[in-house]
């Protein structure tokens, strides 16, 4: 029987959704640890189901709703109880939630290699908890797995070894291709759409949840009075916090003017999106999946530890003190779809889990980090455009850029 040595550890959703590739290339190496940071039915377990996840391995106690330092620090606890009673020979973690940061210190502790996956984004706003983890977590990793070269050079400039990071792209490419086909699939089957049926061809789809978008009224109110501005109809995916809040503020008002739904399946929700006019969101996955869909997004919030995807056109960053309804209004009449169907998506080729995967298997066959990912990098070559300081767009492997041009 092949041991599980390959420790994957995750806590949200949107961690099961990018791991989920990551986990089948492990195969049977792999042992999920979930750290019921938002274990329910609603948020993991369908994710789980529609993905064909196995089922996770081990599943931490008292960490769901709590607190942050409480959610960390129970999160260690039970984890270091798990690496001693099963000591893996790697470590991955995915992204910047309390799990993460919890997972790269513990592991770091008992000696484990860890892998960071989507490591290097950036905000730069300390008032983002997410920040705060991406930069624990950047000082334990062993293995950075960069998505875009952009958060490579943000390591690098943090006097990360460049020896240790590696550009991989960005599993959110090859999970949303998956969903979208599996959302096919399922709409050809049952022939059922969870648009209301005053629902023509122009809609917005959005979404909110982060703290700083519900947890005061003012915030939330500003929102939801600017989705009811918005010329066409806005069909609203209330996260279970934002539901909470809507209630708690009393801006029920407000949500009756939209077209509110539950949360859907990930495969659903991608399928939705394919189909909206324009996206209004405060998610940072939904920043990487516009570039796969081709669809415009308005990201409602403070920063962005995701310029490429604005950089690249798809994205515009909304601040709490501009209009909602008038920028989502002018895209609307500007039809800026048709620009973006021919603009490739910044986060890669599909590819990325194979690569992150390898890297991992290598470290737990006895691999240093530096040799593992220049063995990746010889399997699983990422191509990608850039253009030098001077002279046109060239196509050039990721690995073999010269240090000072991703500087």
């Amino acid at each position: 029987m092949i041991d599980s040595d390959v420790a994957v550890v995750m806590g949200t959703r949107p961690e099961m959704i990018k791991l989920a590739h990551v986990v089948r290339h492990l195969g049977e190496r792999a042992r999920l640890i979930h750290t019921g940071q938002h274990f329910d039915d609603e948020l993991s377990g369908q994710v789980q189901k529609h993905l064909g996840l196995p089922g996770p391995d081990v599943v931490l106690d008292g960490v769901g709703g709590q607190d942050r330092a409480t959610q960390i620090s129970t999160c260690m606890t039970g984890l270091a109880t798990e690496f001693e009673r099963r000591l893996p020979s790697a470590v991955i973690v995915q992204g910047d939630t309390n799990t993460v940061s919890a997972a790269a210190q513990t592991a770091n502790y008992a000696g484990i290699p860890v892998i960071h996956v989507e490591a290097g984004l950036r905000s730069y706003d300390r008032a983002m908890p997410e920040e705060i983890n991406r930069l624990v977590t950047g000082t334990l990793a062993d293995v950075h797995c960069a998505a875009t070269l952009n958060n490579r050079k943000n390591l690098f400039f943090e006097g990360v070894d460049s020896n240790h990071i590696t550009v991989t792209g960005n599993t959110i490419v090859e999970a949303t291709e998956a969903s979208l086909a599996l959302a096919d699939s399922f709409a050809s089957t049952t022939g059922k759409s969870n648009l209301p049926l005053s629902f023509g061809r122009d809609y917005v789809l959005a979404t909110i949840h982060r703290p700083e978008n519900t947890d005061t009224r003012d915030a939330l109110e500003r929102i939801l009075l600017g989705l009811t501005e918005i010329v066409v109809p806005v069909l609203f995916i209330a996260h279970p916090r934002t539901r909470a809040a809507i209630r708690k503020f009393g801006l029920d008002h407000y949500a009756e003017r939209l077209s509110v739904v539950d949360s859907v399946p990930h495969h659903e929700f991608l399928r939705l999106a394919r189909s909206a006019s324009l996206l209004v969101s405060d998610s940072g996955g939904l920043q990487e999946e516009c570039t796969v869909l081709k669809k415009p997004l308005l990201v409602i919030r403070r920063s962005t530890e995701r310029p490429e995807s604005i950089e690249a056109g798809f994205a515009q960053l909304i601040t709490p003190g501009e209009s909602i309804s008038d920028a989502a209004n002018h895209l609307l009449i500007g039809n800026p779809e048709q620009a973006l169907a021919s603009v490739p998506s910044p986060y890669g080729d599909g590819m990325a889990s194979n690569r992150i995967a390898a890297i991992a298997l290598g470290i737990a066959d006895g691999a240093a980090p530096r040799e593992a990912i220049a063995e990746t990098n010889s399997l699983y070559p990422l191509t990608i455009a850039f253009r030098f300081t001077s002279g046109p767009v060239e196509t050039r492997r990721a690995d073999r850029l010269p240090r000072w041009d991703w500087m």
